[in-house]
């Protein structure tokens, strides 16, 4: 049985090293307030959501 589907698209980019340090100290700033684990990645995702206005 395959996974299911999904409307998610993968998208690889390359960020300066700093960049993903700096993002995943503030996301375990942000995992500490909220209580829960909060990765970088999704700390990308809630940002570019907010600065574009995007729906889910």
């Amino acid at each position: 049985m395959g996974r299911p589907r999904t409307n998610n698209t993968q998208v690889n980019i390359s960020i300066p090293s700093e960049w993903k340090t700096q993002l995943e100290n503030l996301a375990r700033i942000y995992s500490v307030e909220e209580g829960k684990t909060i990765t970088f990645q999704q700390l990308m995702r809630r940002a570019i959501k907010e600065k574009f206005q995007l729906e889910d």
